[in-house]
C-alpha cells in the first residue's frame, strides 16, 4: 500500500503548487496530455518546480506506458527523464527498452540511450542511441535490425541474418523503416552493402516495394530470374510487376493488377514477349513475333438482386501457356455475364467465346455463344399440389466456318410425394419440355450437303415418371445404418433426336452412380433420353457418432428396347445398361477412400475404374487416383485413357515441407507425363523454396523439358 500512500501525497503537494492533481483513478491535464502516475515513493521540490519518482514508477500518457527505477518530472520545461530498467509501451505494441531516457510530457519527442525496440511482429532494433522527432518518426544511430529470434543456449550469438546500418528511420505514419549506409550479414558475416534501403513497417498491410525473388533454370529457358515489385497505388489498388529474364529467350513481361471498387472487385494478369518465330518442329525461323496472353476476372453487384461479371482468357497461339509455364489448360474460355436472384427465381443471360489451344481445334468452326438466356423457378408449395419448377433457356451460337444455330428451350415439372404407411416414399413426377431450334446452313448426319436457307426444328418432351424408396434405418450402439433400395419406371415417347437438329452441348456422356437415377442422363439440352425404362439401384451407408462413414450405391437400367442414340461405349446402348456402383470408406480423417466402376452387363468386365483414395495424418498425406475410361460419349472425338497419379505432402515440422508428385500415362506401355518434388522452409527469419519438375510431353513447339525454381525470402525484407 507504499505507493498508494505516494500517489496521495503526491497529489496534495501537487495541489498545493497550483498543479493538476494525479491520483489513482482519475487522470488530469499536466501540459497537453492526459498523465497518470504511481511509484514506490514521490518527492516534491517546490522551488525547482521538479516531481522525483523512485521505485516502480509507472506513468501513463495519451495510451503510452512507461516503466522505471526512476524518474524525474520537471513541471517548467514538462520534461521526463527516466533511468534504470526502462520499459515504454506504445500505443500502437511496439515496446521499448532502454537505461536512460529524456522525453516531453506526453512521452513522444526526446532522445533515448541504449534502446531496444520490439516491434509487433516479434522482429527487433537495437541502437547505441536515438532521436524522437514526434510520435511517428524516430531516428537511431548505429542500429541493429532482425527478425530472427536469439538463440537461448548463446543469448550473445550473431542471428542468422542481420541489417547494421550507421542510422535508421521509423516513419510509423508513412509505415516505412530507412537505413542509411547499411550492411547484410549472415552469421555475423557481412556479405552486402547498400547506401540506401528501406521496407515496411510490420504495423502496414501492405507497401510498395520488391517482393522475394525467384531463380530458375530451364532446359528451354535456360536461365530465369524474376524479381516482382509491388505497387500499393492505393488502399483499394495494387499492381505487381513481375519480368522474367531468361538466358535462351528475350525478356518476358509479366504483371498482375488488382482494384476494389464500392460495388465489387477486378484483377487480371498478363505477360507480353517479343522473341523468335518456332515452326511446330521447335526450329527457329528467320523472324520475330509478339507472344503473351491476359487471364482476368471481375464481379459486381448491381442491387441486392442483380450482379454481373466478366471472364477474360486469351493468348496469341496455341503453345505460349505451356512453353513459359503460365498454364496447362487445353481451351480458354472468356465470358460476360449478369445474373439476378430473388427468392424462388433465378435468371441469367451471358455471352461466352472460346479459345482452342489443340493441335486440331479449329477457330472458324469454334462457336460464339451470344446470348444464352436461363431462367430457373419453384413455385410456393401452397400455391400448388406438390412441387412446380420451371426452366427455360436460349442460345445463339455462331461461327465463321460453318452453320449458326439459336435454342428455345422449356421445361416445367410438377413432383407430388407421397409416404406410405410402411415408410416407402412415393414421387410421382410429370414433366413436359419443348425445343424450337432455327439453323442455318446445317448439315444433318449422314447428308453430305448443307440445307439451303433457314431451317426450323421443333419437338415435345413429355414425360411421366415414378420414384420409390424404401429407406430402412437400425441403430447399433453409436452406428447407425441405413439401407435404401430404389426404383424409377420413366414413361417417355421413343425418338426425340431427329438428325435435323445438332448436338452442341450432350457430346460427351458419362454413365455412372452420379446420374444412374436421372430422368435424362444427357447433360444438355441437345439429345434427350426416350422411350420407356426403369432405373434400379440400392443405396446403403453406415455412419459413425464419431464422423466416419461408408456408403454404396450400385445399380442398372432397363429399357424396353435398344436405343441407338447412345454410342456403344457408353453402356446404355442395349436393353440392359452397364452395372455401376461406388464404394466410399471413410472410418476417420486419415483413410479415405472411393471407388467408382462400370461392369459390361455381360462378362462384369471393367469398362470404367476410378480410385480415389487418401491416407495419412495432416502432416502426411499420401494422395493417389487411378482412372481407366472407355470411350464413353457419342460422338469419336475423345480417346479411351488410363492414368495414375500420385502425390505425397509431408510437413516435417513447423517450418519443413516436403512435396512429391507424379502422373503417368498407363496406356500403350505406359509413359510419365510428369513428376516433380519439392521443398519449403519459413520461420521468423527467413524463407525458401526449391522445386524441381519434368514434364515429358511434347506438343508443337514445346519440347519435353526440365524445370528447377528457387525462392528465397528475407523476413519482412520482400
Amino acid at each position: 500500500m507504499r505507493w498508494l500512500g505516494a500517489i496521495l501525497m503526491f497529489s496534495m503537494l501537487w495541489s498545493a503548487a497550483s498543479v493538476p492533481a494525479i491520483a489513482q483513478n482519475q487522470s488530469q491535464e499536466v501540459g497537453e496530455a492526459p498523465f497518470l502516475l504511481s511509484a514506490d515513493q514521490v518527492i516534491y521540490d517546490n522551488e525547482l518546480g521538479q516531481v522525483t519518482a523512485k521505485g516502480s514508477v509507472e506513468i501513463s500518457s495519451a495510451g503510452r506506458t512507461l516503466l522505471a527505477d526512476s524518474v524525474n518530472y520537471n513541471q517548467r520545461d514538462g520534461v521526463v527523464t527516466a533511468n534504470g530498467n526502462l520499459t515504454l509501451m506504445e500505443p500502437s505494441g511496439e515496446v521499448i527498452f532502454a537505461e536512460h531516457l529524456r522525453l516531453s510530457e506526453d512521452l513522444t519527442t526526446g532522445f533515448i540511450e541504449s534502446i531496444r525496440i520490439l516491434l509487433t511482429d516479434k522482429s527487433r532494433f537495437a541502437a547505441n542511441s536515438a532521436e524522437r522527432r514526434d510520435v511517428n518518426q524516430m531516428e537511431m544511430n548505429k542500429a541493429v535490425y532482425s527478425p530472427c529470434e536469439i538463440c537461448k543456449k548463446d543469448p550473445d550469438r550473431a542471428p542468422l541474418w542481420q541489417l547494421k546500418a550507421v542510422k535508421v528511420i521509423h516513419r510509423r505514419d508513412e509505415h516505412e523503416i530507412e537505413y542509411r549506409h547499411a550492411i547484410l550479414e549472415f552469421f555475423g558475416i557481412p556479405v552486402a552493402y547498400t547506401p540506401y534501403f528501406r521496407h515496411a513497417d510490420p504495423l502496414t498491410p501492405r507497401k510498395s516495394g520488391f517482393l522475394a525473388p525467384e531463380l530458375g533454370s530451364s532446359s528451354e529457358l535456360g536461365t530465369t530470374i524474376q524479381i516482382p515489385y509491388f505497387w500499393a497505388i492505393d488502399r483499394a489498388r495494387d499492381l505487381t510487376f513481375a519480368p522474367i529474364i531468361t538466358s535462351e529467350q528475350e525478356v518476358v513481361l509479366t504483371g498482375e493488377y488488382r482494384a476494389l471498387t464500392a460495388l465489387g472487385g477486378y484483377e487480371g494478369e498478363a505477360s507480353l514477349t517479343y522473341t523468335d518465330k518456332r515452326n511446330d518442329n521447335n526450329e527457329r525461323l528467320n523472324e520475330e513475333e509478339i507472344r503473351g496472353h491476359i487471364d482476368a476476372f471481375g464481379r459486381f453487384d448491381i442491387d441486392q438482386t442483380w450482379r454481373w461479371g466478366f471472364d477474360l482468357e486469351r493468348s496469341t497461339d496455341d503453345t505460349y501457356l505451356k512453353r513459359y509455364n503460365f498454364s496447362g489448360e487445353d481451351t480458354l474460355t472468356s465470358s460476360l455475364f449478369t445474373e439476378g436472384f430473388r427468392g424462388r427465381h433465378y435468371m441469367a443471360a451471358s455471352a461466352y467465346t472460346f479459345q482452342g489451344l489443340e493441335i486440331d481445334d479449329d477457330p472458324g468452326t469454334t462457336p460464339l455463344v451470344a446470348p444464352l438466356l436461363d431462367y430457373s423457378a419453384s413455385l410456393e408449395p401452397e400455391q400448388f399440389p406438390g412441387r412446380v419448377y420451371l426452366d427455360a433457356s436460349a442460345v445463339s451460337l455462331h461461327r465463321e466456318d460453318g452453320f449458326d444455330s439459336r435454342r428455345l428451350s422449356m421445361d416445367g415439372r410438377w413432383q407430388l410425394p407421397y409416404v406410405a404407411d410402411a415408410g416407402d416414399i412415393y414421387t410421382l413426377i410429370a414433366g413436359l419440355g419443348m425445343d424450337l431450334y432455327h439453323l442455318d446452313d446445317f448439315v444433318e448426319s449422314g447428308s453430305e450437303e448443307a440445307a439451303s436457307g433457314d431451317e426450323f426444328q421443333a419437338r415435345l418432351r413429355p414425360t411421366v415418371a415414378l420414384d420409390w424408396r424404401f429407406p430402412f434405418v437400425r441403430r447399433d450402439g453409436t452406428v447407425r445404418q441405413v439401407i435404401e433400395p430404389v426404383a424409377q419406371l420413366i414413361l417417355t415417347p421413343y425418338g426425340g433426336n431427329p438428325k435435323g437438329i445438332p448436338n452442341e452441348d450432350s457430346r460427351s456422356l458419362e454413365f455412372d452412380d452420379t446420374n444412374l437415377f436421372s430422368l435424362n442422363r444427357f447433360p444438355g439440352h441437345d439429345r434427350v433420353e426416350g422411350g420407356p425404362r426403369a432405373n434400379l439401384g440400392l443405396k446403403a451407408s453406415v455412419h459413425g457418432i464419431s464422423g466416419g462413414y461408408s456408403s454404396l450405391t450400385v445399380g442398372q437400367v432397363f429399357r424396353a428396347r435398344d436405343d441407338d442414340t447412345f454410342a456403344e461405349q457408353t453402356g446404355l446402348d442395349d436393353h440392359r445398361s452397364d452395372y455401376v456402383t461406388a464404394l466410399t470408406v471413410s472410418p476417420s480423417p486419415f483413410f479415405d477412400l472411393t471407388n467408382r466402376l462400370r461392369l459390361d452387363r455381360n462378362t462384369f468386365s471393367l469398362r470404367r475404374n476410378e480410385i480415389y483414395f487418401s491416407v495419412g495424418p495432416d502432416y502426411l498425406r499420401f494422395n493417389t487416383t487411378y482412372i481407366s475410361l472407355e470411350r464413353e460419349q457419342t460422338v469419336d472425338e475423345l480417346g479411351a485413357r488410363e492414368e495414375l497419379y500420385n502425390n505425397v505432402r509431408w510437413k516435417i515440422d513447423k517450418r519443413w515441407n516436403a512435396t512429391a508428385e507424379s502422373r503417368r500415362d498407363l496406356r500403350d506401355g505406359g509413359n510419365q507425363i510428369r513428376a516433380g518434388a519439392g521443398m519449403q522452409y519459413l520461420d521468423e527469419c527467413i524463407g525458401f523454396g526449391l522445386t524441381v519438375e519434368r514434364n515429358f510431353t511434347r506438343d508443337r513447339d514445346v519440347e519435353p523439358s526440365t524445370s528447377i525454381n528457387f525462392r528465397f525470402l528475407l523476413q519482412n525484407l520482400g
